[in-house]
C-alpha cells in the first residue's frame, strides 16, 4: 500500500510535469537533465513542507562549497569529482526553488531576488575560484591568468545585460516580460550548450590535469564570448524595436 508521503512525491511531481517553464532558449543539459532532475527535487522538497527560500539556501551551500574546494584544494581526480557533483546538486536545486514555488501557487519577490542574488555570487565567484586555483596550483605562464580574469567579465556583463534587457522589457510591455521566441528544437540546444551551467559544472572532473581542464575552460571562454557578442547586438535591437 502507498504511503501518504510516497503518494503525495508523485501528485506533486505530476503537477510539476504540466506547470514547466518553456524549453526556448534552454541549452541541452538544463533542458534534458537538469530540470527533470530539478523537479524531482522540488517535489521531495515539497513532500518536507519547505519553502522556496530554503531550497536556495540548500543550493548556495552545495554550490559554495564546491567553489571553495577549488580555490582551497590542490586539485586532484577525487578533489574534481568531488567538485562536480557539489556544483551539479547545487544547480539541479537552483532549479527546484522555482518549480517548487510554481507547485505552491507562486513565488514571491524576496525569492526571487534571493534567488537572483545566489546567482550572481555563484557566476562570479567560480571563476575568482578558478584564478586563485590557477594561481596556486597550475603549472602555468602569469599570462594565462588572464583566462579567468576574462571569463569573470563575460559572465558578469552576460548576467547584467540578460537582467537588465529583461527589467526592460518588462516595463515597455506593461509590467511582464513577453515570451521568447528563441526556437525550442534540439539542434539549437546542442549548439549553445557550451553556454550551459551545467556543462561547466562536469569540467572540473578534469582538474586531475591542470593542462586538461585549463585547455577545455579557456575553449568554454572563447565560445561564450562568441555568445556574449551575440547577444548584446540581439538585446539592443530586441530593445530598439520595443522603443520606437
Amino acid at each position: 500500500m502507498e504511503e501518504p508521503s510516497e503518494r503525495r512525491y508523485r501528485v506533486a511531481l505530476e503537477r510539476l510535469r504540466s506547470a514547466q517553464k518553456p524549453s526556448a532558449g534552454t541549452p541541452l543539459y538544463s533542458r534534458l537533465v537538469n530540470r527533470p532532475l530539478g523537479r524531482r527535487f522540488a517535489a521531495f522538497a515539497h513532500v518536507l513542507g519547505w519553502t522556496p527560500n530554503a531550497v536556495t539556501c540548500v543550493s548556495a551551500l552545495f554550490t559554495f562549497s564546491g567553489i571553495a574546494l577549488v580555490a582551497l584544494v590542490a586539485p586532484s581526480w577525487w578533489s574534481g569529482v568531488l567538485v562536480s557533483a557539489l556544483l551539479v546538486l547545487g544547480y539541479a536545486l537552483d532549479s527546484a526553488d522555482g518549480q517548487l514555488a510554481r507547485l505552491r501557487g507562486g513565488g514571491s519577490v524576496q525569492g526571487e531576488w534571493l534567488d537572483h542574488t545566489v546567482d550572481a555570487a555563484k557566476a562570479l565567484t567560480i571563476h575568482v575560484a578558478v584564478l586563485v586555483a590557477a594561481f596556486r596550483f597550475f603549472d602555468l605562464p602569469t599570462a594565462w591568468l588572464l583566462v579567468p580574469i576574462t571569463y569573470l567579465v563575460v559572465e558578469g556583463l552576460l548576467f547584467f545585460g540578460m537582467m537588465e534587457r529583461d527589467l526592460l522589457l518588462a516595463r515597455a510591455a506593461g509590467g511582464e516580460a513577453p515570451v521568447s521566441r528563441a526556437s525550442t528544437g534540439i539542434l539549437r540546444a546542442i549548439l549553445i550548450l557550451p553556454s550551459d551551467y551545467g556543462l561547466f559544472c562536469l569540467i572540473f572532473v578534469l582538474m586531475g590535469s591542470s593542462a586538461v581542464f585549463f585547455g577545455v575552460y579557456t575553449l568554454l571562454l572563447v565560445c561564450n564570448t562568441v555568445f556574449l557578442l551575440m547577444a548584446l547586438a540581439k538585446w539592443y535591437r530586441q530593445l530598439g524595436a520595443y522603443a520606437s
